[in-house]
């Protein structure tokens, strides 16, 4: 599998892209499962038909591009809101990008230790290992290059972040992914609450670090993506609870701003797994 995966690394991203559009609406019709629950997500979240249909085909595109950004060579990347980024890292506090399941996600960190990393700056997030090993070492290659780093699901791995925001680096996380059982409280998310993580909130207040909101926006024709980076509009809550529950709705004003490249069949509200 390994082998295939270095052999579509070399393909431009408009064929990725087509397959992957192909292979979205393929697993939307042929799994009862997916199907359903991607409706339910999108309906829970107020969509039109309009909004989410274009997510389909996303869907495929996310899965099938991954060799490309994992084995290939760079690929075109723009900024918007770059000024963001350069005016946290001043500050020397350290940052902490909050990014949700939408558009690429795996392009805003690279993207990141391309222009920043490599010059002193570099970023680390958060690592949990496919059980798959062909999968494992695929992954582990695309997040160990120079100015990223990657930190493991565990306590060593959160002492690692925080040491990282204290020395004014950046951290990215992604906020609505569901986390294992007694790392995370239950808020709303789109209106319905969804077991969510902790950790991102306590990161920022323990190193008083800044946040940055942050996605990547997959430009069609695969002619690249647009990283979009805007600050958070309001300081965190000091509570836990009110804390994470602002976070969620910082997620839906991203997800709001495309929703036809989130997502919609992430099991959003699943049940916590015991173990990491």
């Amino acid at each position: 599998m390994i082998t295939l995966f270095k052999m579509l690394s070399a393909w431009p991203l408009w064929l990725l892209h087509g397959a992957g559009f192909v292979m979205g609406w393929l697993v939307f019709l042929a799994s009862p499962t997916y199907h359903r629950r991607f409706l339910d997500n999108a309906h829970q979240a107020g969509l039109c038909w309009r909004q989410w249909l274009g997510a389909v085909g996303e869907g495929g595109k996310l899965v099938a591009e991954l060799p490309r950004l994992w084995l290939g060579g760079p690929v075109p990347t723009a900024w918007d809101g770059v000024d963001h980024v350069e005016a946290a890292l001043a500050l020397g506090k350290g940052v902490v990008f909050f990014t949700p399941h939408l558009g690429c996600f795996e392009v805003t960190a690279q993207a990141y230790a391309l222009r920043f990393g490599q010059s002193g700056q570099p970023m680390t997030v958060l690592f949990r290992p496919p059980r798959q090993a062909w999968l494992r070492e695929a992954v582990e290659a695309s997040r160990q290059r120079p100015g990223l780093q990657t930190a493991p699901t565990t306590l060593s791995g959160v002492k690692q972040m925080i040491k990282a925001l204290k020395k004014g680096e950046s951290v990215g996380l992604l906020p609505d992914q569901v986390p294992p059982q007694g790392m995370g409280v239950m808020a709303p998310f789109f209106g319905r609450d969804a077991y969510t993580m902790t950790l991102s909130v306590r990161l920022v207040q323990q190193t008083g670090a800044t946040v940055l909101l942050a996605w990547g926006e997959r430009l069609s024709w695969g002619r690249g993506y647009r990283v979009h980076v805007q600050p958070l509009t309001e300081a965190l809550p000091e509570m836990l609870p009110e804390a994470v529950t602002a976070v969620n709705q910082a997620m839906e004003t991203l997800v709001r701003q495309c929703p036809a490249q989130y997502l919609w069949g992430y099991a959003r509200y699943k049940r916590p797994r015991d173990t990491l």
